[in-house]
Protein backbone atom coordinates (compact mmCIF):
# COMPACT_ATOMS: atom_id res chain seq x y z
CA UNK A 1 0.00 0.00 0.00
CA UNK A 2 1.53 3.21 -1.27
CA UNK A 3 1.69 6.58 0.82
CA UNK A 4 -1.79 8.64 0.40
CA UNK A 5 -1.95 12.25 0.27
CA UNK A 6 -5.88 13.03 0.30
CA UNK A 7 -7.20 15.70 -1.94
CA UNK A 8 -10.59 16.71 -0.47
CA UNK A 9 -12.43 18.50 -3.81
CA UNK A 10 -14.66 21.07 -2.89
CA UNK A 11 -15.41 21.76 -6.58
CA UNK A 12 -12.08 23.47 -8.61
CA UNK A 13 -11.81 23.14 -11.71
CA UNK A 14 -8.42 22.67 -10.96
CA UNK A 15 -8.76 19.80 -8.86
CA UNK A 16 -7.91 17.16 -10.89
CA UNK A 17 -4.42 19.68 -11.85
CA UNK A 18 -3.20 19.08 -7.97
CA UNK A 19 -3.49 15.26 -8.36
CA UNK A 20 -1.66 15.45 -11.64
CA UNK A 21 1.42 17.60 -10.05
CA UNK A 22 1.13 15.33 -7.11
CA UNK A 23 1.92 12.28 -9.10
CA UNK A 24 4.22 14.21 -11.49
CA UNK A 25 6.18 14.16 -7.95
CA UNK A 26 5.99 10.47 -7.68
CA UNK A 27 3.52 10.58 -4.70
CA UNK A 28 0.63 8.67 -4.86
CA UNK A 29 -2.64 11.07 -4.33
CA UNK A 30 -6.86 10.16 -4.33
CA UNK A 31 -9.36 12.65 -4.58
CA UNK A 32 -12.41 12.70 -2.73
CA UNK A 33 -15.50 15.25 -2.53
CA UNK A 34 -15.84 17.05 0.60
CA UNK A 35 -19.55 15.42 1.07
CA UNK A 36 -18.11 11.76 0.61
CA UNK A 37 -14.28 11.81 2.09
CA UNK A 38 -13.36 8.38 2.54
CA UNK A 39 -12.55 5.68 5.66
CA UNK A 40 -8.80 6.43 4.57
CA UNK A 41 -8.72 9.68 5.93
CA UNK A 42 -7.15 8.60 9.05
CA UNK A 43 -4.33 6.37 7.62
CA UNK A 44 -3.26 8.99 4.89
CA UNK A 45 0.17 10.74 5.06
CA UNK A 46 -1.52 14.85 4.42
CA UNK A 47 -4.62 16.23 3.43
CA UNK A 48 -4.49 19.31 0.71
CA UNK A 49 -8.10 21.11 0.57
CA UNK A 50 -8.74 22.04 -3.04
CA UNK A 51 -9.88 25.96 -4.24
CA UNK A 52 -13.74 26.49 -5.18
CA UNK A 53 -16.28 28.29 -6.74
CA UNK A 54 -18.04 28.92 -3.93
CA UNK A 55 -17.24 31.85 -1.69
CA UNK A 56 -16.34 30.69 2.48
CA UNK A 57 -18.96 33.28 3.25
CA UNK A 58 -21.91 31.62 1.91
CA UNK A 59 -24.08 30.11 4.37
CA UNK A 60 -24.47 26.98 2.00
CA UNK A 61 -20.45 27.13 1.29
CA UNK A 62 -19.13 23.11 1.26
CA UNK A 63 -17.73 22.66 4.48
CA UNK A 64 -15.78 19.60 6.36
CA UNK A 65 -15.18 19.20 10.22
CA UNK A 66 -11.87 20.20 10.29
CA UNK A 67 -10.96 18.33 13.55
CA UNK A 68 -10.73 14.88 11.68
CA UNK A 69 -7.24 16.36 9.93
CA UNK A 70 -6.02 19.67 11.61
CA UNK A 71 -3.13 18.34 13.77
CA UNK A 72 -3.26 15.14 12.56
CA UNK A 73 -2.02 15.13 9.51
CA UNK A 74 -0.42 17.94 7.52
CA UNK A 75 -2.74 20.23 5.52
CA UNK A 76 -2.28 22.41 2.92
CA UNK A 77 -5.09 24.80 2.16
CA UNK A 78 -5.05 26.40 -1.67
CA UNK A 79 -7.34 29.41 -1.99
CA UNK A 80 -11.20 28.39 -1.21
CA UNK A 81 -9.11 25.53 1.23
CA UNK A 82 -7.32 28.45 2.93
CA UNK A 83 -10.24 31.25 3.28
CA UNK A 84 -12.25 27.99 5.13
CA UNK A 85 -9.63 27.23 7.45
CA UNK A 86 -9.23 30.63 8.67
CA UNK A 87 -12.29 31.82 8.77
CA UNK A 88 -13.36 29.31 11.09
CA UNK A 89 -11.03 29.91 13.23
CA UNK A 90 -11.13 33.37 14.03
CA UNK A 91 -9.62 34.91 10.79
CA UNK A 92 -12.01 37.21 8.67
CA UNK A 93 -12.74 36.90 4.80
CA UNK A 94 -14.42 39.47 2.79
CA UNK A 95 -14.92 40.34 -1.01
CA UNK A 96 -12.30 41.66 -2.82
CA UNK A 97 -12.57 45.15 -4.22
CA UNK A 98 -11.81 43.63 -7.28
CA UNK A 99 -11.59 39.66 -8.51
CA UNK A 100 -7.98 38.91 -7.93
CA UNK A 101 -7.17 36.85 -11.04
CA UNK A 102 -4.01 36.37 -13.21
CA UNK A 103 0.17 36.98 -12.00
CA UNK A 104 1.41 38.62 -8.89
CA UNK A 105 4.69 38.35 -6.70
CA UNK A 106 5.53 37.47 -3.48
CA UNK A 107 6.95 40.29 -2.09
CA UNK A 108 7.75 39.09 1.49
CA UNK A 109 8.43 35.60 2.85
CA UNK A 110 9.46 33.49 5.94
CA UNK A 111 12.58 31.71 4.28
CA UNK A 112 12.56 29.61 7.44
CA UNK A 113 8.60 28.22 6.61
CA UNK A 114 9.27 24.57 5.29
CA UNK A 115 6.25 25.34 2.63
CA UNK A 116 8.81 28.27 1.02
CA UNK A 117 11.71 26.44 1.47
CA UNK A 118 14.36 26.95 -1.48
CA UNK A 119 11.58 29.57 -3.69
CA UNK A 120 13.33 32.50 -4.61
CA UNK A 121 12.19 36.44 -3.74
CA UNK A 122 10.03 37.81 -5.89
CA UNK A 123 8.59 34.70 -7.24
CA UNK A 124 5.56 34.73 -9.64
CA UNK A 125 2.14 33.14 -8.78
CA UNK A 126 -1.14 32.55 -9.71
CA UNK A 127 -4.28 33.96 -8.09
CA UNK A 128 -7.78 33.18 -8.47
CA UNK A 129 -10.28 34.21 -5.58
CA UNK A 130 -13.29 36.62 -5.71
CA UNK A 131 -12.49 36.67 -1.64
CA UNK A 132 -9.69 37.68 0.35
CA UNK A 133 -8.10 36.80 4.25
CA UNK A 134 -7.46 40.33 5.79
CA UNK A 135 -7.37 38.53 9.21
CA UNK A 136 -5.97 35.53 10.31
CA UNK A 137 -6.87 34.28 14.03
CA UNK A 138 -4.11 34.53 16.92
CA UNK A 139 -2.18 31.10 16.11
CA UNK A 140 -1.98 31.90 12.46
CA UNK A 141 1.60 33.51 11.13
CA UNK A 142 1.58 34.76 8.05
CA UNK A 143 4.00 33.40 5.78
CA UNK A 144 3.93 35.26 2.45
CA UNK A 145 2.59 38.67 1.03
CA UNK A 146 2.05 39.86 -2.65
CA UNK A 147 2.00 43.59 -3.49
CA UNK A 148 -2.42 43.49 -2.82
CA UNK A 149 -2.54 40.38 -0.64
CA UNK A 150 -1.06 40.48 2.62
CA UNK A 151 -2.22 36.59 3.96
CA UNK A 152 -0.89 35.01 0.53
CA UNK A 153 0.40 32.61 2.90
CA UNK A 154 -0.16 31.33 6.65
CA UNK A 155 1.14 28.89 9.12
CA UNK A 156 -0.70 27.80 12.17
CA UNK A 157 1.64 27.19 15.49
CA UNK A 158 1.94 23.91 16.64
CA UNK A 159 0.38 22.64 13.60
CA UNK A 160 1.74 21.35 9.89
CA UNK A 161 -1.19 23.18 8.54
CA UNK A 162 -0.71 25.56 5.67
CA UNK A 163 -2.64 27.98 3.71
CA UNK A 164 -1.73 29.97 0.55
CA UNK A 165 -4.51 32.21 -1.50
CA UNK A 166 -2.29 31.43 -4.91
CA UNK A 167 -2.73 27.92 -7.02
CA UNK A 168 0.72 26.32 -6.89
CA UNK A 169 -0.69 23.21 -9.66
CA UNK A 170 -0.95 25.72 -12.59
CA UNK A 171 2.21 26.52 -14.93
CA UNK A 172 1.98 30.44 -14.28
CA UNK A 173 2.90 30.04 -10.47
CA UNK A 174 6.65 29.42 -11.60
CA UNK A 175 7.76 27.59 -8.43
CA UNK A 176 4.42 26.13 -7.75
CA UNK A 177 6.12 22.49 -8.21
CA UNK A 178 8.65 23.08 -5.78
CA UNK A 179 6.36 24.43 -3.04
CA UNK A 180 4.66 21.04 -3.48
CA UNK A 181 7.16 19.28 -3.23
CA UNK A 182 8.23 20.67 0.04
CA UNK A 183 4.73 20.01 1.38
CA UNK A 184 4.65 16.23 0.21
CA UNK A 185 8.26 15.37 1.24
CA UNK A 186 9.44 17.86 3.66
CA UNK A 187 6.26 18.36 5.86
CA UNK A 188 4.48 14.77 5.15
CA UNK A 189 7.03 12.86 4.76
CA UNK A 190 6.65 10.95 1.19
CA UNK A 191 9.01 8.72 -0.22
CA UNK A 192 8.04 9.60 -3.57
CA UNK A 193 7.89 5.81 -5.07
CA UNK A 194 4.93 6.19 -7.03
CA UNK A 195 6.43 5.20 -10.13
CA UNK A 196 5.39 3.42 -13.66
CA UNK A 197 7.52 0.39 -12.61
CA UNK A 198 6.33 0.32 -9.34
CA UNK A 199 2.40 0.61 -10.43
CA UNK A 200 2.87 -2.44 -13.39
CA UNK A 201 4.70 -4.85 -9.95
CA UNK A 202 2.15 -4.00 -7.65
CA UNK A 203 -0.46 -4.40 -10.27
CA UNK A 204 0.01 -7.65 -11.60
CA UNK A 205 0.96 -9.18 -8.47
CA UNK A 206 -2.50 -7.80 -7.21
CA UNK A 207 -4.48 -8.96 -10.12
CA UNK A 208 -3.47 -12.61 -10.14
CA UNK A 209 -4.34 -12.71 -6.50
CA UNK A 210 -7.46 -11.09 -7.50
CA UNK A 211 -8.05 -13.06 -10.35
CA UNK A 212 -6.26 -16.34 -9.66
CA UNK A 213 -7.36 -18.78 -12.40
CA UNK A 214 -10.86 -16.85 -13.74
CA UNK A 215 -10.97 -16.15 -16.96
CA UNK A 216 -11.33 -12.63 -18.15
CA UNK A 217 -12.65 -10.59 -21.37
CA UNK A 218 -11.66 -7.64 -22.95
CA UNK A 219 -12.66 -5.84 -25.33
CA UNK A 220 -9.67 -4.22 -27.17
CA UNK A 221 -10.06 -0.60 -29.06
CA UNK A 222 -6.75 -0.38 -30.64
CA UNK A 223 -6.26 2.85 -28.00
CA UNK A 224 -3.81 3.06 -24.97
CA UNK A 225 -6.30 2.86 -22.23
CA UNK A 226 -7.20 -0.48 -23.11
CA UNK A 227 -3.84 -2.09 -24.68
CA UNK A 228 -2.41 -1.44 -21.22
CA UNK A 229 -4.77 -2.86 -19.73
CA UNK A 230 -4.71 -6.07 -21.79
CA UNK A 231 -0.63 -6.28 -21.19
CA UNK A 232 -0.95 -5.94 -17.51
CA UNK A 233 -3.59 -8.53 -17.69
CA UNK A 234 -1.81 -10.57 -19.98
CA UNK A 235 1.12 -10.77 -17.42
CA UNK A 236 -1.21 -11.23 -14.65
CA UNK A 237 -3.00 -14.41 -16.17
CA UNK A 238 -1.42 -15.27 -19.48
CA UNK A 239 -3.45 -17.32 -21.53
CA UNK A 240 -7.10 -16.66 -19.29
CA UNK A 241 -7.08 -13.22 -20.70
CA UNK A 242 -9.55 -13.48 -24.13
CA UNK A 243 -9.62 -10.46 -26.03
CA UNK A 244 -12.28 -9.39 -28.87
CA UNK A 245 -11.48 -6.58 -31.10
CA UNK A 246 -14.77 -5.33 -32.72
CA UNK A 247 -14.78 -3.80 -36.24
CA UNK A 248 -17.83 -1.12 -35.61
CA UNK A 249 -17.15 0.04 -39.83
CA UNK A 250 -16.53 3.59 -37.97
CA UNK A 251 -12.84 2.56 -37.44
CA UNK A 252 -10.22 4.62 -39.94
CA UNK A 253 -8.79 3.33 -43.24
CA UNK A 254 -7.47 -0.40 -42.51
CA UNK A 255 -7.39 0.10 -39.11
CA UNK A 256 -9.33 -3.27 -38.11
CA UNK A 257 -6.16 -5.14 -40.00
CA UNK A 258 -3.71 -2.75 -39.02
CA UNK A 259 -4.58 -3.07 -35.08
CA UNK A 260 -5.14 -6.43 -34.99
CA UNK A 261 -1.18 -7.25 -36.36
CA UNK A 262 0.05 -4.91 -33.93
CA UNK A 263 -2.33 -7.53 -31.14
CA UNK A 264 -0.34 -10.73 -32.79
CA UNK A 265 2.90 -9.17 -32.32
CA UNK A 266 2.48 -8.46 -28.60
CA UNK A 267 1.17 -12.21 -27.69
CA UNK A 268 -2.20 -11.33 -26.68
CA UNK A 269 -4.92 -13.77 -27.80
CA UNK A 270 -6.78 -11.73 -29.89
CA UNK A 271 -10.28 -12.36 -31.90
CA UNK A 272 -11.49 -10.22 -34.25
CA UNK A 273 -14.74 -9.60 -35.17
CA UNK A 274 -16.70 -8.34 -38.58
CA UNK A 275 -19.71 -6.27 -37.65
CA UNK A 276 -20.18 -3.36 -39.80
CA UNK A 277 -23.16 -4.02 -41.40
CA UNK A 278 -24.80 -4.77 -37.57
CA UNK A 279 -23.63 -1.08 -36.80
CA UNK A 280 -24.35 0.15 -39.81
CA UNK A 281 -28.14 -1.22 -39.33
CA UNK A 282 -28.37 -0.24 -35.81
CA UNK A 283 -27.10 3.90 -37.06
CA UNK A 284 -29.71 4.27 -40.28
CA UNK A 285 -31.55 7.20 -40.28
CA UNK A 286 -30.05 8.51 -36.43
CA UNK A 287 -28.97 12.20 -36.63
CA UNK A 288 -28.98 12.85 -33.24
CA UNK A 289 -25.37 12.40 -31.64
CA UNK A 290 -26.28 11.32 -28.11
CA UNK A 291 -28.87 9.13 -29.93
CA UNK A 292 -26.05 7.40 -32.44
CA UNK A 293 -23.81 7.30 -28.54
CA UNK A 294 -26.30 4.95 -27.06
CA UNK A 295 -27.43 3.02 -30.77
CA UNK A 296 -23.34 2.24 -31.12
CA UNK A 297 -23.20 1.28 -27.34
CA UNK A 298 -25.67 -0.96 -27.81
CA UNK A 299 -24.72 -2.65 -30.46
CA UNK A 300 -21.04 -3.26 -29.08
CA UNK A 301 -22.47 -4.89 -25.83
CA UNK A 302 -24.36 -7.05 -27.97
CA UNK A 303 -21.90 -8.32 -29.98
CA UNK A 304 -19.40 -8.33 -27.83
CA UNK A 305 -22.12 -10.34 -25.37
CA UNK A 306 -22.17 -12.98 -28.08
CA UNK A 307 -18.43 -13.34 -28.59
CA UNK A 308 -17.93 -13.36 -24.96
CA UNK A 309 -20.50 -16.36 -24.94
CA UNK A 310 -18.57 -18.47 -26.94
CA UNK A 311 -16.15 -18.37 -23.85
CA UNK A 312 -16.96 -20.96 -21.83
CA UNK A 313 -16.80 -20.37 -18.00
CA UNK A 314 -15.85 -16.93 -18.44
CA UNK A 315 -16.22 -14.41 -15.01
CA UNK A 316 -14.62 -10.96 -15.20
CA UNK A 317 -15.21 -8.04 -18.08
CA UNK A 318 -12.12 -6.19 -17.95
CA UNK A 319 -12.57 -2.41 -19.11
CA UNK A 320 -9.72 0.52 -19.46
CA UNK A 321 -11.65 3.11 -17.67
CA UNK A 322 -9.19 5.59 -15.85
CA UNK A 323 -9.19 7.95 -12.64
CA UNK A 324 -10.64 11.07 -14.41
CA UNK A 325 -13.63 8.94 -15.45
CA UNK A 326 -14.35 7.73 -12.08
CA UNK A 327 -13.59 11.18 -10.84
CA UNK A 328 -15.68 12.82 -12.60
CA UNK A 329 -18.44 10.18 -12.02
CA UNK A 330 -18.34 10.92 -8.40
CA UNK A 331 -17.78 14.68 -9.03
CA UNK A 332 -18.76 17.66 -6.05
CA UNK A 333 -21.28 18.50 -8.77
CA UNK A 334 -22.20 15.10 -9.56
CA UNK A 335 -23.08 13.96 -13.29
CA UNK A 336 -26.52 16.41 -13.43
CA UNK A 337 -25.48 17.39 -16.88
CA UNK A 338 -24.48 15.15 -20.08
CA UNK A 339 -22.47 16.71 -22.06
CA UNK A 340 -22.23 12.83 -23.88
CA UNK A 341 -22.53 9.66 -22.42
CA UNK A 342 -19.26 7.61 -21.44
CA UNK A 343 -18.50 4.43 -22.57
CA UNK A 344 -16.84 2.85 -19.29
CA UNK A 345 -18.38 4.25 -16.33
CA UNK A 346 -21.93 3.52 -15.76
CA UNK A 347 -22.03 -0.34 -15.62
CA UNK A 348 -23.65 -3.37 -17.70
CA UNK A 349 -26.63 -4.66 -18.55
CA UNK A 350 -27.84 -7.16 -15.36
CA UNK A 351 -28.20 -9.94 -17.66
CA UNK A 352 -23.87 -9.91 -18.82
CA UNK A 353 -23.79 -11.53 -15.19
CA UNK A 354 -19.81 -10.34 -15.26
CA UNK A 355 -17.92 -9.35 -12.48
CA UNK A 356 -15.75 -6.40 -13.71
CA UNK A 357 -12.12 -5.25 -13.34
CA UNK A 358 -10.07 -2.30 -14.30
CA UNK A 359 -6.39 -2.33 -13.62
CA UNK A 360 -6.19 1.47 -14.38
CA UNK A 361 -8.68 3.28 -12.66
CA UNK A 362 -6.20 4.95 -10.50
CA UNK A 363 -4.06 6.40 -12.99
CA UNK A 364 -4.16 9.41 -15.38
CA UNK A 365 -4.25 9.53 -18.89
CA UNK A 366 -0.09 10.56 -19.07
CA UNK A 367 0.34 7.68 -16.43
CA UNK A 368 -1.55 4.98 -18.47
CA UNK A 369 1.24 6.43 -21.36
CA UNK A 370 4.35 5.82 -19.06
CA UNK A 371 3.34 2.63 -17.79
CA UNK A 372 2.70 1.11 -21.07
CA UNK A 373 6.02 2.22 -22.68
CA UNK A 374 7.13 0.56 -19.01
CA UNK A 375 5.57 -2.75 -20.14
CA UNK A 376 7.20 -2.30 -23.83
CA UNK A 377 3.79 -1.45 -25.53
CA UNK A 378 4.08 -1.14 -29.42
CA UNK A 379 5.04 3.07 -30.51
CA UNK A 380 2.52 3.52 -32.73
CA UNK A 381 -0.33 2.22 -30.24
CA UNK A 382 1.41 4.13 -27.38
CA UNK A 383 1.45 7.40 -29.03
CA UNK A 384 -1.82 7.30 -31.20
CA UNK A 385 -4.07 10.09 -30.65
CA UNK A 386 -7.25 9.42 -28.93
CA UNK A 387 -10.00 8.01 -30.56
CA UNK A 388 -13.43 8.12 -29.54
CA UNK A 389 -15.23 4.93 -28.48
CA UNK A 390 -18.18 5.99 -31.61
CA UNK A 391 -15.26 6.44 -33.71
CA UNK A 392 -16.08 8.25 -36.77
CA UNK A 393 -19.87 8.08 -35.93
CA UNK A 394 -20.08 11.41 -34.39
CA UNK A 395 -17.38 13.08 -37.04
CA UNK A 396 -20.29 12.47 -39.33
CA UNK A 397 -22.73 15.17 -38.95
CA UNK A 398 -26.15 14.11 -39.63
CA UNK A 399 -27.15 10.21 -40.67
CA UNK A 400 -24.69 7.48 -40.88
CA UNK A 401 -24.06 5.46 -44.28
CA UNK A 402 -21.64 3.64 -45.81
CA UNK A 403 -20.50 5.54 -48.10
CA UNK A 404 -19.71 8.59 -45.98
CA UNK A 405 -18.04 6.39 -43.68
CA UNK A 406 -15.51 5.44 -46.48
CA UNK A 407 -15.52 8.91 -48.01
CA UNK A 408 -14.33 9.85 -44.32
CA UNK A 409 -11.98 7.40 -44.01
CA UNK A 410 -10.71 8.62 -47.41
CA UNK A 411 -10.29 12.26 -46.19
CA UNK A 412 -8.76 11.11 -42.46
CA UNK A 413 -6.56 8.63 -43.77
CA UNK A 414 -4.77 11.68 -46.20
CA UNK A 415 -4.37 14.37 -42.74
CA UNK A 416 -3.41 11.49 -40.47
CA UNK A 417 -0.51 10.20 -42.92
CA UNK A 418 0.39 13.77 -43.94
CA UNK A 419 1.01 14.92 -39.82
CA UNK A 420 3.10 11.98 -39.97
CA UNK A 421 5.07 12.61 -42.64
CA UNK A 422 5.80 16.18 -42.00
CA UNK A 423 6.65 15.33 -38.41
CA UNK A 424 3.57 16.81 -36.89
CA UNK A 425 1.43 14.15 -35.42
CA UNK A 426 3.87 14.14 -31.70
CA UNK A 427 2.81 18.10 -31.86
CA UNK A 428 -0.76 17.59 -31.12
CA UNK A 429 -2.54 16.27 -28.64
CA UNK A 430 -5.33 14.90 -31.05
CA UNK A 431 -6.31 15.10 -34.74
CA UNK A 432 -9.67 14.42 -36.47
CA UNK A 433 -11.41 14.76 -40.10
CA UNK A 434 -15.54 15.52 -40.22
CA UNK A 435 -17.60 15.41 -42.48
CA UNK A 436 -20.42 17.78 -42.35
CA UNK A 437 -24.39 17.92 -43.96
CA UNK A 438 -22.91 21.05 -46.25
CA UNK A 439 -22.57 21.12 -49.37
CA UNK A 440 -21.23 24.08 -51.04
CA UNK A 441 -20.47 25.11 -55.02
CA UNK A 442 -17.03 24.70 -56.12
CA UNK A 443 -15.52 24.61 -59.83
CA UNK A 444 -13.18 21.59 -61.13
CA UNK A 445 -12.06 21.95 -64.39
CA UNK A 446 -14.62 23.22 -66.25
CA UNK A 447 -17.71 21.65 -64.37
CA UNK A 448 -19.60 23.93 -61.75
CA UNK A 449 -20.00 21.08 -58.41
CA UNK A 450 -21.99 20.88 -55.39
CA UNK A 451 -20.34 18.85 -53.30
CA UNK A 452 -19.42 18.29 -49.52
CA UNK A 453 -17.49 20.31 -47.02
CA UNK A 454 -15.15 18.69 -44.52
CA UNK A 455 -13.37 20.32 -41.43
CA UNK A 456 -10.16 19.28 -39.91
CA UNK A 457 -9.41 19.29 -36.55
CA UNK A 458 -6.31 19.65 -34.58
CA UNK A 459 -5.55 20.64 -30.91
CA UNK A 460 -2.90 20.75 -28.41
CA UNK A 461 -3.70 19.38 -24.73
CA UNK A 462 -2.18 17.72 -21.92
CA UNK A 463 -5.39 15.40 -21.09
CA UNK A 464 -8.47 16.80 -22.99
CA UNK A 465 -10.15 18.65 -20.28
CA UNK A 466 -8.67 21.78 -21.87
CA UNK A 467 -7.62 22.09 -25.30
CA UNK A 468 -6.46 24.81 -27.72
CA UNK A 469 -6.31 24.81 -31.51
CA UNK A 470 -3.13 23.57 -32.94
CA UNK A 471 -1.23 25.86 -35.14
CA UNK A 472 0.07 24.04 -37.62
CA UNK A 473 1.65 25.55 -40.25
CA UNK A 474 -0.38 27.35 -43.48
CA UNK A 475 1.66 25.60 -46.26
CA UNK A 476 0.89 22.42 -44.69
CA UNK A 477 -2.87 23.14 -44.75
CA UNK A 478 -2.96 23.93 -47.99
CA UNK A 479 -1.00 20.60 -49.39
CA UNK A 480 -3.40 18.72 -47.29
CA UNK A 481 -6.63 20.50 -48.43
CA UNK A 482 -5.08 20.48 -51.96
CA UNK A 483 -4.47 16.49 -51.96
CA UNK A 484 -7.76 15.71 -50.08
CA UNK A 485 -9.78 17.98 -52.98
CA UNK A 486 -7.80 15.93 -55.90
CA UNK A 487 -7.58 12.79 -54.21
CA UNK A 488 -11.24 12.27 -52.44
CA UNK A 489 -13.99 12.37 -54.86
CA UNK A 490 -17.28 13.99 -53.06
CA UNK A 491 -15.41 16.67 -51.54
CA UNK A 492 -14.93 20.54 -53.19
CA UNK A 493 -14.17 22.32 -49.61
CA UNK A 494 -11.72 21.88 -47.03
CA UNK A 495 -12.37 24.09 -43.74
CA UNK A 496 -10.08 24.52 -40.30
CA UNK A 497 -11.34 24.58 -37.20
CA UNK A 498 -9.82 26.99 -34.87
CA UNK A 499 -12.36 26.86 -31.60
CA UNK A 500 -10.49 25.81 -28.36
CA UNK A 501 -12.13 23.52 -25.44
CA UNK A 502 -13.68 25.34 -24.03
CA UNK A 503 -16.07 26.56 -25.26
CA UNK A 504 -16.20 24.33 -27.88
CA UNK A 505 -15.45 20.48 -27.12
CA UNK A 506 -12.87 18.45 -29.00
CA UNK A 507 -15.54 16.49 -30.73
CA UNK A 508 -17.87 17.80 -33.06
CA UNK A 509 -20.90 15.35 -31.53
Amino acid sequence: MHQTILIVDFGSQYTQLIARRVRELNVYCEIHPFHKLPEIIGNVKGVILSGSPASARDKEAPVIDLSLIRSKVPVLGVCYGAQLMAQKDGGEVIASKHREYGRANITEYNKDDLLFKNIPNDSQVWMSHADTITKVGRHFKITASTKDVKVAGYKIDGESTYGIQFHPEVSHTTDGKLLLKNFLVDICGCAQDWTPAAFADETIASLKKQLTDDKVVLGLSGGVDSSVAALLLHKAIGKNLYCIFVDNGLLRKNEFEIVLESYKHMGLNVKGIDAKQKFYNALRDIIDPEKKRKAIGKTFIDVFDEAAHEIKDVKWLAQGTIYPDIIESVSVKGPSVTIKSHHNVGGLPAYMKLKVVEPLNTLFKDEVRRVGDELGLDYNILHRHPFPGPGLGIRIISDITPAKVSLLQEVDDIFISSLKKDNLYDKVWQAAAILTPVQSVGVMGDERTYENVVVLRAVTSVDGMTADWARLPYDFLAHVSSDIINRVKGVNRVVYDISSKPPATIEWE
